[in-house]
């Protein structure tokens, strides 16, 4: 055991360092000059004088080793440093980049809510990773996956209850006096397919109520995409509607015989002078202050305007209370579908309950909203898969239906395929959905209720669909033409029947999260479901990550991603500031928690 030399000064801690860097400190006791003498007898004076002089020579060259070596260490730690502190920029401005959406490049891309409106500015990157627009070897996988026939994970059919019980509906309560809308008449002809033409409707209540007018009822117009010419009074009971709004707001079938003699059609509409205001006129979600400012002046001068189009024109925030709840009644409570409407759905519900079978959950059905037509794939400037052919067929869709968008295309650069698909900008096609539902556990005798009109590649491109779940049904192989045969021509009354299809499901499943009819069933499910009626929202986002690995991803590995994925969806929270009530009515002014 060695001992401690007590005349001897220990050295510091950075001392002990310098070894490895070739330079030994001045005061090691192993360097010390003690080391170089016998401990006993003195040396001569010529031995003196000698290793005096070349203990001089020693620490000279001690010394200037010393310095040399000292002044390339701080140099060797300065590069160090300096490169360590441009490698933590650079990965830090990588994580920037990723917050705000790869903001590398900038391009202008429209939102698929309507293609005529002003296109937004959002940035992208260009995608490493290429989409081929097939899943063969992933769908073999989710076969292979079937035919173990695991057992279903419970959460499948169920939402959190605790949480989810804890809101109860109560958005028909009441708190003001009705209103004798004396200020003038208010009339909307609503644009876009049945679910857009919805919120529209119970917006404009909402404006009527503000502005203290009387409502015309409502008009929906003609649309090349939806061809449908239903009114309002072919999908809903306008005699409850009137009734049930009355303690709200004042509701009329048509303007006075005084006012009809306006010719509105043919008043354009520059800026406010007319009767007449379109959605060029009105930003979109607009605030209660902007109608009272330029709109009731108006109001007040001609006694009646007439809003065309009127598509999301009313914030959800900010918002007073009692109109945020008269907004919550109308969507949940005054817009009842006519009977014949009602009892077709109902026949649909009854017979998907009634179907023979086993499953694990006795007469339960998943209902999966496909929105994969041909407007929305168009639309999202996306790739599928089929090739050249695919891309003249979109071409001319756009040039057709959706021209500010196809000029937009030619003029404009926009975010490939894969950037887009990156981002979560794609709707899920079919092979997705279902290799979604796969890696859900949904078992193979699981029933599907698939809503959706015509389907992008038709029946080929449910193959895979109708492959792994053969108790895949639509409401069109539910109905006999006799029943459906009073629909047929009627786009918007079919979509009303894939509503109640989808709102009665044990299980509801969405492939795209900004489809309005996804949005209201959610919406709607939350709102009567009592906690007990779960629906999927995929984010598109994290999925495609998963998918864009299909060619090398295990699928043990891929089950549990997409699960997780889904898990953190299913959450139960309060509506966040600036969202739409139909889709999250859990807040005061549409439910009430007892919590």
């Amino acid at each position: 055991m060695e001992h401690e030399r007590p005349d001897v000064e220990r050295p510091e801690s950075r001392d002990l360092l310098l070894p490895v860097c070739g330079v030994p400190p001045a005061y090691s006791p192993l360097l010390s000059p003690t080391r170089f003498f016998p401990l006993s007898g003195e040396p001569s004076p010529r031995q003196t004088i000698k290793r005096g002089k070349k203990n001089r020579l020693i620490r000279t060259w001690y010394e200037q080793r010393t310095a040399t070596t000292a002044i390339g260490v701080i140099v060797i730690l300065g590069v160090f440093f300096l490169v360590n502190w441009l490698m933590l920029s650079r990965l830090h401005e990588g994580r920037v980049w990723l917050r705000k959406g790869f903001a590398k490049n900038t391009y202008q891309i429209p939102k698929w809510v309507s293609s005529t409106q002003n296109v937004e500015v959002r940035r992208f990157g260009k995608s490493k990773r290429k989409h081929n627009g097939t899943y063969d070897r992933m769908l073999g996988l989710a076969a292979q996956a079937l035919l173990e026939n695991k057992r279903e994970p419970k959460e499948l059919w169920q939402e959190p209850k605790a949480q989810a019980l804890a809101w109860k509906p109560c958005a028909d309560q009441r708190s003001w006096s009705p209103d004798d809308g004396e200020n003038g008449y208010i009339m909307v002809t609503a644009n876009g397919g049945i679910n857009q033409q919805r919120v529209a409707v119970c917006n404009i209540v909402v404006v009527a109520r503000l502005l203290n007018a009387s409502l015309v009822i409502p008009k929906f117009m003609l649309s090349d995409v939806w061809t449908d010419a239903s009114q309002f009074g072919d999908i809903y009971q306008e005699e409850h509607f009137i009734k049930y709004l009355s303690p709200d707001i004042r509701i009329v079938k048509e303007l006075p015989k005084e006012l009809r003699s306006l010719d509105l059609e043919a008043i354009g509409s520059v800026h406010f002078i007319s009767f007449k205001v379109t959605d060029v006129d009105v930003m979109k979600e607009a605030k209660p202050d902007f109608y009272m400012k330029h709109i009731l002046p108006i109001l007040h001068k001609n006694k009646v305007i007439h809003f065309v189009g009127f598509s999301n024109r009313l914030a959800f925030d900010p918002m007073p209370f009692d109109l945020q709840r008269l907004r919550c009644r109308c969507n949940f409570h005054a817009l009842n579908f006519v009977p014949r409407i009602q009892e077709t759905g109902a026949l649909i519900v009854k017979r998907l309950r009634n179907s023979s079978g086993s499953y694990l959950a006795p007469l339960d059905y998943l209902a999966l909203h496909l929105r994969f037509e041909i407007d929305m794939v168009a639309h999202s400037l996306c790739y599928f898969g089929g090739g050249e052919r695919e891309q003249k067929e979109l071409d001319s869709y756009r040039q057709k239906h959706f021209p500010s968008l196809s000029t937009l295309t030619k003029t404009k650069k926009f975010p490939s395929p894969d950037a887009l698909r990156t981002e979560g900008l794609c709707p899920l096609t079919p092979e997705e959905a279902v290799l979604m539902l796969v890696a859900l556990g949904f078992n193979r005798e699981t029933r599907v209720f698939v809503a959706g009109a015509h389907i992008y590649g038709g029946n080929k491109r449910l193959a895979a669909l109708t492959s792994l779940y053969p108790n895949l049904v639509t409401k069109e192989k539910l109905l006999s033409p006799s029943e459906l045969q009073p629909f047929k021509n009627f786009s918007s009354q079919l979509a009303a029947l894939d509503f109640i299809g989808c709102a009665a499901a044990n299980a509801f499943a969405m492939t795209d999260s900004g489809s309005q009819l996804s949005s209201l069933v959610s919406g709607y499910r939350i709102y009567y479901g009592g906690g007990k009626m779960p629906t999927i929202r995929p984010n598109k986002r994290r999925l495609s990550d998963i998918l864009l690995k299909n060619n090398t991803i295990a699928w043990n590995v891929f089950e549990k991603r997409v699960r997780k994925a889904i898990r953190q969806t299913k959450h139960v929270f309060a509506r966040p500031t600036g969202r739409s009530v139909y889709r999250y009515p859990r807040c005061k002014e549409c439910m009430c928690n007892d919590q």
